[in-house]
């Protein structure tokens, strides 16, 4: 190399990356035409690392700090250019810094419905959306993996890698754990724990650490989550019947109890009945394929005005009237 060659070529004496914008991962700074001097000083401010490359291997990676380039701190780069311990001349190699940063507010979701073999519902397709955050630990691993020997490499590029991962992961891990939908929709804080379990080796094999990962909303397509509305709506309506059967036999003592002989005895314990019962009616037969189930409660209503019409007349005595309205009745609970 020429006197001219070596006046023009440019030395760098100080190397140091300032974050002009968020969402950026990799950098290499700007060495075209430059050496760096023997002796230079490297600054790698909270939140980044740099890495040395030379002919396209990673050598020095350098963390945090402000660090004085000899060969005693580029030692695995000293020994792939087979430098010796007094080599002091300028030497030509490519530096990237890395953002350590923690990227929060990362968004992943199901962009189509995954199927999934559900232990109650059978085959369904599900949706599933939530947050995440991560950050570079190994700028090695994700610079041999993911940024190469790119200017820049950003988190909007990394995104859809990072999404259809994740979204890979759940759909094998509900094909291996058979978890069903509605357990999953309870329980969504730890179904979050584990896909963050099951997806840590993933991100750690390209240099990065899952802090952080949330479901926010397991759902079925509208199709299917009416018929899940429906099959609610059929467990509720068991209960329903119960509760209607309930509130008719509590119908019956209060109706017994009216002034008004046997007449106003049939009247209330008929308009409390014709509530309750059909009530109760209408929602077993729509149980029971429209078919209304027998009618106790009729005959205990017609037993009970013969019984109240013998107590009018003095046939019965109040104590007696009493303990038979309340032997038929609980035969009703």
């Amino acid at each position: 190399m020429g006197i001219k060659d070596f006046l023009k070529k440019q030395f760098i004496d100080v190397i140091h990356w300032t974050e002009s914008s968020d969402g950026i991962l990799a950098y290499r700074y700007p060495m075209q035409d430059f050496e760096i001097h023997y002796g230079a000083q490297l600054t790698v401010r909270e939140s980044q690392m740099a890495v040395f490359v030379n002919e396209g291997k990673v050598a020095d990676v350098f963390p945090p700090g402000r660090h004085t380039l000899t060969t005693q701190t580029l030692p695995l780069l000293t020994n792939l250019q087979n430098w010796d311990k007094m080599f002091q001349s300028p030497f030509k190699s490519d530096v990237y810094f890395f953002s350590t940063r923690l990227q929060i507010n990362q968004k992943w979701g199901t962009a189509n419905p995954i199927t999934i073999r559900d232990k109650e519902f059978g085959a369904v397709r599900m949706r599933a959306f939530g947050i995440y955050s991560y950050k570079i630990v190994e700028p090695k691993a994700f610079y041999t993996q993911i940024s190469g020997t790119r200017e820049m490499y950003t988190v909007t590029e990394l995104e859809g890698q990072l999404r259809n991962t994740i979204v890979a992961s759940i759909t094998d891990l509900f094909a291996e754990s058979a978890i069903p939908f509605l357990d999953m929709a309870a329980n969504q804080d730890e179904l979050g724990n584990r896909i963050k379990e099951k997806m840590e080796p993933e991100f750690k094999r390209i240099g990065l650490a899952l802090d952080t990962l949330q479901v926010q909303n397991v759902s079925l397509p509208d199709e299917l989550q009416k018929i899940l509305d429906q099959r609610i709506g059929m467990g509720l309506a068991g209960d329903l019947s119960r509760l209607t059967q309930y509130q008719t036999a509590q119908s019956i003592p209060i109706a017994a109890a009216n002034e008004g002989g046997g007449a106003g005895v049939g009247a209330g314990l008929g308009a409390g009945l014709a509530i309750g019962q059909t009530m109760a009616s209408t929602m077993a037969g729509s149980l029971q394929g429209g078919k209304p189930p027998a009618d106790p409660t009729a005959e205990v209503t017609s037993l009970l005005e013969k019984l109240h019409d013998l107590m009018n007349k003095g046939v019965l005595s109040k104590e007696e009237f009493e303990a038979k309205k309340a032997e038929l009745l609980k035969k009703l609970m």
